[in-house]
């Protein structure tokens, strides 16, 4: 029987932090996934590590992510852009939970948050609508990866740098600690974390039963690669994304900005539409995106959910070449209630760990070593 410390099972981002969390603890790790490369959430996001759209409670676990994922990034050398976030307001209502924001928000001003005038804004960003802009809320901690490069790059690591089994193509049949069947052959161990992210029915269903979960479909576009090495600069983002991130929720005047967006834009907030937008290593713009909650989902895409995220953007944006070249969408879980993450343990020396919602790619890295933590 093959022989290991730590069995992980999936191979997305939650996955691989704790493996990589595991490994630095001086554990034999090996690591599990059905399918020979990553192809789920983890792939299908805008590879943007997005502290500034955490609560405090969760803040200080985006950073340390962020510190390991700059690591992460050194050691496999992978495109990045450490080019900082930008929330534009171009209505009064939205620079006002800005600065509500900034006023009431622990630790926001100490972290380098402030609010940038337009001429500052366009210092910063020269694809921001300047007509009717107000001001932008400029926060430096964002990092923006290529999520199709970065995730086989962290594989990559962990098996070069760690020594950790990377087994990809094998899928787990069964657990019965101290064995994990797979297609790869038994495996005995002392502990298994369960990452299994999308496919959280597949092993341990009742620890999933009563929690809420459900999953999350988004829809999301890329346009063709900009031309001349053309850079985006800071993410950007509008007034629909307070409305999205827990970080703003406790700003009172959140309120007056949600009733106006529902007599304006109520397409909008049906189909949980806010519009974030970054790039990718080879120049491509990514921009998405919609929400909407189930425990299944058809696997067709709303071309009008695409129209009204595009027509968003071009309102507060306008890049070189806006032709889109993919569409898809990408499923992931989620639970209600604003928790940010589910952590089980089924049977003794097995942990489940799942339900990060959007923000696996922020906090998966800070999240794996509170949990590595715990005996």
């Amino acid at each position: 029987m093959n022989e290991a410390d730590v069995a992980v099972v999936g191979g997305g981002i939650v996955g691989l932090a704790h493996a990589l969390a595991a490994a630095k603890r001086g554990a034999r790790v090996v690591l599990f996934d059905r399918d020979e490369r990553a192809v789920g959430a983890s792939i299908r996001n805008f590879g943007l590590l997005w502290p500034i759209g955490q609560p405090t409670e969760t803040y200080e676990r985006a950073l340390r992510a962020r510190e390991i994922w700059l690591d992460v990034i050194k050691r496999a050398d992978l495109w990045h852009a450490d080019v900082g976030s930008l929330h534009l307001a171009h209505h009064q209502d939205e620079q006002d939970v800005l600065a509500e924001f900034l006023a009431t928000t622990p630790g926001a001003r100490d972290a380098g948050c402030r609010l940038l005038t337009p001429a500052e804004v366009a210092e910063r960003s020269d694809v921001v609508v300047q007509d009717g802009l107000l001001s932008a809320l400029w926060s430096p901690t964002e990092i923006n990866v290529d999520p199709r490069q970065a995730i086989p790059g962290v594989a990559e690591v962990l098996a070069r740098d760690f020594g950790v089994d990377v087994r990809f193509g094998a899928a787990v049949r069964g657990i019965s600690m101290p064995t994990v069947e797979t297609t790869a052959g038994n495996w005995r161990v002392q502990r298994v974390f369960v990452c299994s992210g999308n496919e959280f029915q597949a092993l341990y269903p009742e620890a999933f039963e009563r929690t809420g979960i459900r999953r999350c479909k988004l829809q999301m576009m890329r346009t063709a690669p900009q031309p001349g090495g053309w850079a985006l600069g800071p993410t950007l983002c509008a007034g629909l994304t307070l409305l999205h991130y827990r970080a703003f929720s406790h700003c009172e005047s959140l309120a007056p900005l949600r009733q106006r967006f529902a007599e304006q834009l109520p397409f909008h907030l049906e189909h949980g539409i806010h519009v974030l937008v970054s790039q990718t290593a080879d120049g491509r713009v990514t921009i998405g995106d919609s929400h909407h909650y189930a425990d299944t989902h058809d696997p067709f895409e709303r071309e009008d959910v695409n129209s009204a995220i595009l027509d968003y953007f071009n309102g507060f944006a306008a890049v070189p070449r806006p032709e889109i070249t993919e569409r898809w969408h990408g499923v992931y879980p989620s639970l209600p209630d604003g928790r940010t993450e589910l952590i089980a343990h089924p049977e003794p020396d097995v942990t489940v760990v799942n339900g990060l919602g959007g923000a696996g790619m922020t906090l998966s890295f800070g999240l794996a070593e509170e949990v590595l933590a715990c005996p």
